[in-house]
Order: structure tokens, then C-alpha cells, then sequence
């Protein structure tokens, strides 16, 4: 009986069991870090370069929208012809953009030409994280371990957004302005080529053939379109906090401790995560979205009006512990509203909405911290997950899976075929939560 329980309850255990697992994770977590260094890196040495907040948010932002738009592109390619066929010319061409963008800081280059080098850059940022999601609904669809692999990969995001701003933070502070970029394009060439050279764990491509359905895109599902708003405000939250506490600190004569708030910010996100996966959750996902994300815009309300470090460092860790149950959740939907055919655009979509989410609020952030000074930045969390909030909720109707709708297999005419559960890593059916 008690092995019946413990087989009930899928956990990270069971998870890591998955055959082949491990082929991907190790590289896939090495090629993601520098993903969290990028907006702050560039923040940081143009802020040193230039001597103004507002002038380093908008490079950022540009980086950042650019990534957006072209990351579900990206995520559209790697669907139909693999994720290595994608992620190679992207390391490239990414590597060869963060140079640039260093060499012409430091060089005192005008705006607009730091502006034409970011949007590369950016465009070009390696999408590893829905790649590794891809490949866990590969193998795990439909099965009672894919929320606890989507809690895992929100908890390895976080561990990211942890190490990688206090790293950036401490080499360019520490070491050189430009030295947090450095490390950035270093990481993203070796982690990068390392994930692409795992072509067994991969999902397969799906290319379209003679007399196939039209490729669905993962963005005519309605429910893709209302989690993309409720990411883009989470962005907001990422890209706000960033910006106002490197703003705050150098206010206040401390920028050594930006990292280590930032990193507050984001263990708490990283615990709840932790949590979320080891949950047996019997609340149904969209429920649970939409809680999580009201408990997120409370949580930022009083940011603004904080002014000893003890107390923000609290307020950013309660903060954090409430984005990790609303990213997990809308990851976790994607599973049962999207096809297999369109899932790494549909993870693309959302890690977009974050990136564009962040730029916004990078510009918006430290145009306000110029203007009215550090504590004004955070006003743009408070304000981007309430506008979220209100559509998600007008809006949730969409969040419900549609069962009537077959779900595209590789060549677009039938159901995708599943694995056999023993080959995914789970022996038991899958539990139906009522919403």
C-alpha cells in the first residue's frame, strides 16, 4: 500500500529516472545561465559607458523586444526541422553580437549604433529553456509527471536567475564593465554547441509533406494568446525589479548588494518552485493560475514605498515566491491546449513574452528612476500584473482545454503517437483534476 501512495505522487525522484533524462538536463542547464545575464550585463556596462539609466534600459529593451519576435520564429523552425538545425547558426550569430555590442560601448558609440547591434543580438539569443521543455513533453505528455517537469524547469530558470545576476553583477562591478558580458558570450558558444550535440533526446521534426493539413500555429490558440499576457506581465516584474534595484543601490551608495537583492528575489521564486513540483495538486491548473497571480500583483504593491534594504530584500523574496506557482502553471497548460507539432513555438511564445515583458519594463523603469527617482521603477511590477490580472480573469474561459480538438502528429493528419509509459518514465494513468 505504501508503494502505491509513493507511486500516486510523481516527484523530482522519478522525474530524474527518466531514461536519457540526463543527456540533455546537464547541457541544457549550462547553455541556459547566460540567458539571466544578458538584459543585466548590458544595463551595467552601458549604464558605466554612458552614465545614464534611461539610455541603458532602452539598449536592453531593444535586445530584449527583438528576442521576443524572433524567439517563437526560432521556436517555428525548431519544430519542423529540429532544434539543432536552429540553435547552431544561433550560438553564432549571438556570439558575434554581444562582441559588437561590447566593442562599441566601451567605445562611446552613439545610440543608435548600440541600437542596430542589439537587435541581433537579441534575435539570436539561444532558446534553450522551451527546447528542454519540448523534449519533457516529448517524452512525459500526458502523463502525471509533466507539472512536476515543468516545476522542475521553472526551478532551474530560477536557479539561473540567481547565479546569473550575482555573477554579472560581481564581474562587471568587480572585475570590468564589460566582463559580465564576457562571460555571457562565453557560456552561451560552449553550453550551446554542447545541448546541440545531444541529437537523441531531441523531438522529432515536423515537417510538412504533400497533401498535409496546414501547419497550426501556436499562436491561433486562443489560450497560448492569454497566457502570453499573463507572461508579458511577468516579465514586467523581472525586468522592474533588474532595473530599480540596481538604481536603488547606487542611490543609496551600495551597488555591491544590487546581486545579492536580485538573488533574494529570485531564491524566493526558486523555493516555491521546488514546492510547486513536490505538490499532489488536487485544484485544477487554471485555478491555480489565476490565484498565484493575484497573490503576485498584492505582493508588488508595496515595493515603491520600501526604503531599508532589510525590508525590500523581504518584500522582493515574497514577491518571488509568487511568480513560481503562475510561470509554473501557464507552463503546464501549454502541455494540454497546444499539438506536439507547435509546442517548442508555443514555449517560445512565452519565454518571449517574458523577455519582451522585461524590456518594457527596463525602458519604462529607468525612465522613471531618472525622472522621480529609484523607488518610482518599481511602480512598473504593481502595474503591469494588475493590467494582466484583469485580462486574465476577463479572459480564463480560453485557459480550458478543448478535448474535442485531435492534436496533430508528425505529418499533420492524425493523433501524435505516445511513448509507452514505461519508456517515459511513469507506470500509472494520469489523474484528472476538476477545475
Amino acid at each position: 500500500m505504501a508503494s502505491a501512495v509513493k507511486d500516486s505522487r510523481p516527484g523530482y525522484g522519478q522525474l530524474l529516472r527518466t531514461p536519457g533524462a540526463w543527456t540533455f538536463l546537464l547541457p541544457g542547464f549550462l547553455a541556459r545561465q547566460p540567458f539571466a545575464m544578458l538584459t543585466i550585463g548590458i544595463v551595467l556596462l552601458v549604464k558605466s559607458t554612458t552614465g545614464s539609466y534611461g539610455t541603458a534600459g532602452v539598449v536592453s529593451a531593444a535586445t530584449g523586444v527583438s528576442m521576443a519576435l524572433f524567439a517563437p520564429q526560432g521556436g517555428k523552425l525548431a519544430d519542423r526541422f529540429g532544434q539543432r538545425a536552429v540553435l547552431l547558426p544561433g550560438v553564432l550569430v549571438h556570439v558575434a553580437g554581444v562582441a559588437a555590442l561590447i566593442t562599441l560601448a566601451l567605445a562611446h558609440a552613439p545610440l543608435w549604433a548600440l541600437l542596430a547591434v542589439a537587435v541581433p543580438t537579441g534575435a539570436s539569443t539561444p532558446q534553450v529553456g522551451p527546447m528542454v521543455r519540448a523534449r519533457w513533453a516529448a517524452r512525459l505528455g500526458g502523463t502525471p509527471l509533466m507539472p512536476t517537469a515543468a516545476a522542475f524547469e521553472s526551478v532551474t530558470d530560477e536557479f539561473t536567475f540567481v547565479v546569473g545576476p550575482v555573477l554579472a553583477t560581481a564581474l562587471c562591478t568587480g572585475v570590468h564593465p564589460a566582463a559580465g558580458l564576457i562571460a555571457e558570450a562565453a557560456l552561451t558558444l560552449a553550453g550551446g554547441l554542447l545541448f546541440a550535440a545531444q541529437r537523441r533526446s531531441q523531438p522529432p521534426a515536423h515537417r510538412p509533406r504533400s497533401g498535409d493539413r496546414p501547419h497550426v500555429s501556436a499562436l491561433s490558440v486562443p489560450g497560448v494568446r492569454v497566457l502570453i499576457v499573463a507572461f508579458l506581465g511577468i516579465g514586467l516584474v523581472f525586468g522592474g525589479m533588474q532595473v530599480s534595484l540596481t538604481a536603488f543601490t547606487q542611490d543609496i551608495g551600495r551597488p555591491g548588494i544590487n546581486g545579492v537583492l536580485y538573488g533574494i528575489f529570485a531564491a524566493g521564486n526558486m523555493l516555491a518552485g521546488i514546492a510547486c513540483g513536490a505538490i499532489a495538486w488536487k485544484v485544477g491548473p487554471r485555478r491555480r493560475l489565476l490565484v498565484a497571480y493575484g497573490l503576485l500583483t498584492l505582493a508588488t504593491a508595496p515595493l515603491w514605498t520600501v526604503t531599508a534594504v532589510p525590508l525590500l530584500g523581504a518584500v522582493g523574496l515574497v514577491v518571488g515566491l509568487c511568480i513560481a506557482p503562475a510561470l509554473i502553471t501557464g507552463y503546464t497548460l501549454v502541455e494540454t491546449l497546444v499539438p506536439a507539432s507547435a509546442r517548442t513555438e508555443a514555449f517560445t511564445w512565452l519565454t518571449g513574452a517574458v523577455a519582451l515583458g522585461q524590456a518594457a519594463a527596463a525602458t519604462a523603469a529607468g525612465q522613471l528612476a531618472d525622472r522621480f527617482g529609484p523607488s518610482s521603477g518599481f511602480l512598473v511590477p504593481l502595474a503591469g500584473t494588475a493590467l494582466a490580472l484583469v485580462l486574465l480573469l476577463a479572459l480564463r474561459a480560453h485557459l480550458l482545454p478543448h478535448p474535442s480538438a485531435p492534436e496533430a502528429g508528425s505529418d499533420g493528419r492524425g493523433p501524435e503517437p505516445r511513448q509507452d509509459a514505461a519508456e517515459r518514465g511513469v507506470g500509472h494513468r494520469a489523474p484528472v483534476s476538476v477545475d
